[in-house]
């Protein structure tokens, strides 16, 4: 069984139908179509996917519906809450992505270890691989190397790796120098080659969703970083909301401009917009 996540993974939007329900067979679609273009496997339920707006039984709800239509579990990965991870593993999902618990922003080091470990004891599973989310500019609190370091020591495979979205290349760098046996993924797109240059593991990103191929382009010879830059500059704005309605008009498809509360729909004008400037982004990259 693999160690942690590798490869071009994309951290999936969710699409909804217009009364906000998992629209699960346009999810399967985008799946597939995210598979031809070399996508290696997508992460569910996100910051990109909206993940702690869905409960835990409809995130394992999509997850059983993308089974149903013949994806593979190894292609899957979960964003979970504290209460889905069993369920994860019950489907044959072995890759989760957990936040820290962030309510309590003056947690210690000790109090997040004892949190994982909480999570890691009750599951009691050696299927699972853990992959600690560290986005300390959304969640509030940060995920320090320390901390991934000392569960790797005492959880093994379990704890497999840490998706490191804090955009700070030292951050990377911390966490392959204190454990370097973790699959280190990056969020940041413009760091993907540089990242894989000093022992990353790949990404884990949202705008895969649109542009899979220039994601792709990251990991090669000749990284198209000043490309990737602008095409990661192009959205200011409501991230999910933009990059939903790009799917939108990329797809001809107008339910993904749904979103749920408190997030609200952009407009297929402005996915219109973007997406125009993207694959001519895209374009001169090829060129």
């Amino acid at each position: 069984m693999q160690d942690g996540i590798h490869g071009f993974w994309v951290a999936a939007a969710t699409p909804l139908v217009a009364t906000g329900q998992i629209d699960a067979a346009l999810l399967g679609d985008h799946a597939n179509a995210l598979f031809a273009q070399g996508c290696d496997g997508l992460v569910l339920f996100g910051t990109t996917g909206e993940g702690t707006s869905f409960s835990a039984a409809e995130r394992i709800a999509a997850v059983r519906a993308l089974l149903g239509q013949g994806i593979a579990p190894a292609r899957l990965a979960l964003g979970a809450g504290f209460p889905a991870i069993a369920d994860a593993l019950a489907l044959g999902l072995t890759q989760v992505l957990v936040l820290p618990p962030y309510f309590y922003r003056d947690v210690t080091q000790d109090g997040l270890v004892d949190a994982y470990a909480s999570l890691l004891d009750q599951v009691n599973d050696d299927r699972l691989r853990l992959t600690l989310y560290n986005i300390p500019q959304v969640s509030g609190v940060a995920i320090p190397p320390g901390v991934a370091a000392t569960l790797r020591t005492r959880y093994g495979q379990m704890v497999a790796g840490v998706k490191d979205s804090s955009a700070d290349f030292a951050q990377f760098r911390a966490f392959r120098a204190a454990a370097p046996a973790l699959a280190v993924t990056v969020g940041a797109e413009p760091d993907i080659g540089r990242a894989l240059a000093e022992g990353g593991a790949g990404t884990i990103c949202g705008m895969g969703n649109v542009a899979p191929g220039l994601v792709r382009a990251m990991a090669g010879p000749n990284p198209p970083v000043a490309a990737m830059q602008a095409a990661c500059g192009l959205v200011r704005g409501p991230f999910v909301a933009l990059l939903k309605a790009m799917l939108a008009a990329q797809s001809g498809r107008p339910g993904w401009l749904n979103v749920r509360p408190p997030l609200r729909p952009a407009t297929l004008a402005d996915g219109t917009r973007l997406l125009a400037q993207l694959d001519a982004l895209t374009r001169q990259c090829a060129a």
